[in-house]
């Protein structure tokens, strides 16, 4: 007992000279900055718009029936497209597009665009489920074609486009507008093709969203017309990790879907998530209908890209209880920690597509980056784990 004892109190007198010898070294060589929450040089980006747009072309659109139609047309305007016509079932969808673009001839069938040989490129926003079909039938005229996400529904579907596209060499172009039609993915890319984070080993990408099912339309809740939420939402995150990784190929590691909280449909998703992988990195996807009310915006869609020497986050929407708007970006490396702004920054795809229409090009987006994504999506779907609530 009387060894334990002395034991005891030489181990706290050792303790005791240890923190008082702990008092006496220098702060920075103790490692009290490992935990500074100072905020990061902050970085507002100037406007990058293109001084010129060199090539025209015209275009017109056949099917309304997602909003994401507007930013499409958008880009194509910006790029040197011309707007020609319009066609869609539905008046009061043709009756809003026609208040924003009121010099856009409406047709009076689909055939009257998909044969005006004056047209260079056809652009979709349809039921998901129609997108392939209105495609295949615009490659077979001669002109080239812009989908909406998702641009295929189905394998079958996939098959029959990349077979057609194959023998017509005309562009079947997928807007994965989560990247294409965001600021801060944008520069993303350009930090990442710089070096700014060394070589990209892995992408998490966060795509929630909200419902709100009194604004949805029957077919958005039917998969069979709109696809399941990893081929639908999910080809967005998809696309990122191909483009973010430089991947040119890819498989699927597992997926899962499930329905909480919309069982009154139950074949309905309001969440999935999937792993992908290609020879030198790993993805991994979660999205979800899940975005509560009190959130400021339609969701908080945040991408992590993961470098040997560095990182990246986008807060794409929202920074919640943080700076305004949207567009956020951070970058952390081995020399620095940096907020950007990226409002400001200009979004080449609509220009890029525009230029590879006339000189037969991929800039905007390979082919097979193009299929690669939707079949990775669509490959997620169908291998998909059911969670039974």
């Amino acid at each position: 007992m009387p060894s334990n004892r002395r034991k005891f109190l030489g181990q706290s007198l050792a303790s005791v000279a240890g923190i008082a010898a702990t008092a006496m070294i220098p702060n920075h060589i103790f490692g009290h900055n490992l935990h500074n929450t100072s905020r990061p040089e902050e970085i507002i980006l100037p406007t990058n718009n293109p001084s010129s747009i060199k090539e025209s072309i015209k275009f017109s659109v056949i099917g309304l029936n997602h909003g994401h139609i507007y930013g499409m047309v958008d880009a194509l305007l910006t790029g040197g497209g011309s707007l020609v016509a319009v066609y869609a079932r539905e008046p009061e969808l043709l009756q809003q597009f026609t208040k924003r673009y009121p010099k856009v001839k409406i047709a009076k069938s689909e055939n009257e665009i998909i044969e005006d040989n004056s047209i260079q490129l056809v652009a979709s926003a349809a039921i998901p489920v129609e997108r392939a079909p209105i495609g295949i039938r615009v490659m077979k005229s001669g002109k080239d074609f812009m989908a909406d996400k998702p641009g295929i529904l189905t394998l079958e579907q996939f098959n029959e486009v990349k077979k057609v596209q194959k023998e017509t060499k005309r562009i079947y172009s997928i807007m994965y507008s989560e990247r294409l039609g965001n600021p801060a993915s944008v520069k993303a890319g350009e930090l990442v093709s710089a070096g700014a984070i060394g070589k990209v080993v892995q992408t998490i990408g966060l795509g929630p969203h909200r419902m709100r099912p009194e604004s949805r339309p029957d077919w958005f809740f039917d998969p069979n017309m709109a696809g399941g939420i990893l081929c639908d939402i999910g080809s967005h995150q998809c696309d990122q990790f191909l483009f973010y990784t430089n991947s040119k190929q890819a498989d699927v590691n597992f997926s899962q879907i499930g329905n909480f909280n919309n069982t009154h449909n139950p074949e309905y998703q309001d969440f999935g998530d999937m792993s992908v992988r290609s020879p030198h990195a790993t993805g991994y996807i979660r999205i979800d209908w899940f975005t509560p009310e009190g959130l400021g915006t339609w969701g908080d869609g945040r991408t992590f890209i993961l470098g040997t020497e560095g990182y990246i986050e986008m807060r794409k929407y929202i920074d919640i209880a943080g700076r305004q708007g949207g567009n956020h970006l951070f970058l952390v490396n081995q020399k620095e920690t940096k907020y950007y702004d990226c409002s400001n920054i200009y979004m080449p795809y609509g220009e890029q597509l525009v230029n590879d229409v006339v000189h037969r090009t991929e800039t905007a987006m390979s082919q097979n980056h193009c299929f690669l994504a939707t079949e990775l999506a669509l490959t997620g779907q169908k291998m998909a784990h059911k969670i039974n609530v």
